[in-house]
């Protein structure tokens, strides 16, 4: 599908089919890449420069309440925001914004008055996928008024679900399947594509089927450079067609571990991609430090930990210096014992979660 098939296009008075007022809510969920998305396109709208997988999280979410009115003389959407019952102008201006990109492919809003209320059960803005969740819930409400207007198949639905999502935050578009969804156009992923996510086409052996997550919150705190400023940096970087070509390579890589059940080789592949995120900010000009004391702290924890026991528990980082911890979900009850009598120490505090499969 290209960005015309996403145009809505029944403008035959499409009010009548809808009540004047009305309210939607949706959740939208957090997710970790394995293979890292940094750096876009230039000169286009939020298209990655390498293909990116991911988890899909339980337990982080960000819960949209779309409240709507019709209103026939409006030209562009009339918004009021609320984050946690509160007005938040930043991340209004953001949704206004976001707004604004998708008009074109959902003209039906500027008939509507919005007030839309956002609520997550997670710190924002740290590198745990705040962004992704809200603007996948944001989306999954707008795509469930047009809907209620005419008739959509679900896998549109969910297509362009992840199409707006996109828009907003390009991470979010993978915030729509459970399960491993991919972003990006990558040559040995049929169907992989650069304006949505897909859900991942090929076989998964089982083990990665049942998947523990905890995160680590090392830090709080929004970070000292937002997730889009970073990714400009890529635009000059000087190592930038090396990553992108390595993150390719990684995720050829991972297919077959993913069909064999090689979840050594997998926890190779997700340190090193995390390592990968954390230099390039670290020589991009200017360049920015992320990690903490406490998330090296934590991440030579987990190395040791691994030698000695030679369970499988592996890290990745998201831009930011929390940590996230998988592991095979037989080995549940024993690492997240240790988790809990090893790790608190460096940790604000810890999120049990998994990665939702279906």
């Amino acid at each position: 599908m290209n960005e015309n098939d996403f145009i809505y296009k029944n403008k035959n008075n499409f009010i009548r089919k809808i009540e004047k007022k009305g309210i939607i809510e949706k959740n939208g969920y957090s997710n970790i890449a394995l293979i890292k998305y940094w750096g876009k396109k230039k000169n286009l709208e939020q298209i990655p420069s390498n293909s990116s997988i991911s988890y899909m999280l339980a337990n982080l979410y960000t819960r949209t309440r779309l409240i709507y009115e019709i209103n026939k003389k409006n030209d562009n959407p009339s918004i009021e925001f609320y984050f946690h019952r509160k007005k938040n102008n930043f991340f209004y201006l953001k949704i206004k914004n976001f707004f604004r990109k998708i008009l074109i492919y959902c003209s039906y809003l500027k008939n509507f008055n919005f007030i839309i209320e956002t609520y997550s059960n997670f710190p924002h803005s740290s590198g745990i996928g705040s962004s992704a969740s809200s603007m996948s819930s944001i989306a999954l409400c707008i795509m469930e008024i047009e809907r209620r207007i005419s008739f959509l198949t679900t896998n549109f639905f969910l297509k362009k679900s992840s199409f707006l999502s996109r828009l907003g935050s390009g991470s979010a578009c993978r915030s729509i399947y459970p399960g491993l969804s991919i972003w990006g156009v990558h040559k040995s992923i049929k169907e992989s594509n650069d304006l949505y996510s897909i859900p991942y086409p090929y076989m998964v052996h089982k083990i990665f089927k049942k998947i523990e997550n905890t995160i680590l919150v090392i830090d709080e705190k929004p970070k000292s450079i937002s997730s889009s400023k970073g990714h400009e940096l890529m635009n000059k970087h000087p190592y930038a067609k090396n990553r992108f070509k390595h993150a390719n390579y990684n995720m050829d890589r991972l297919i077959s571990i993913l069909k064999l059940g090689d979840i050594q080789e997998f926890g190779k592949i997700i340190e090193q991609e995390s390592l990968d995120l954390h230099a390039m900010i670290m020589t991009s000009n200017p360049y920015y430090l992320w990690i903490k004391p406490n998330t090296i702290n934590v991440i030579q924890s987990i190395w040791d930990f691994r030698i000695q026991t030679k369970k499988n528990i592996y890290f990745t980082l998201d831009a930011g210096a929390n940590i996230h911890l998988l592991y095979p979900f037989i080995d549940k009850k024993i690492i997240f014992k240790w988790i809990k009598d090893n790790l608190s120490f460096y940790c604000k505090k810890i999120i049990k979660s998994f990665c939702i499969w279906d």
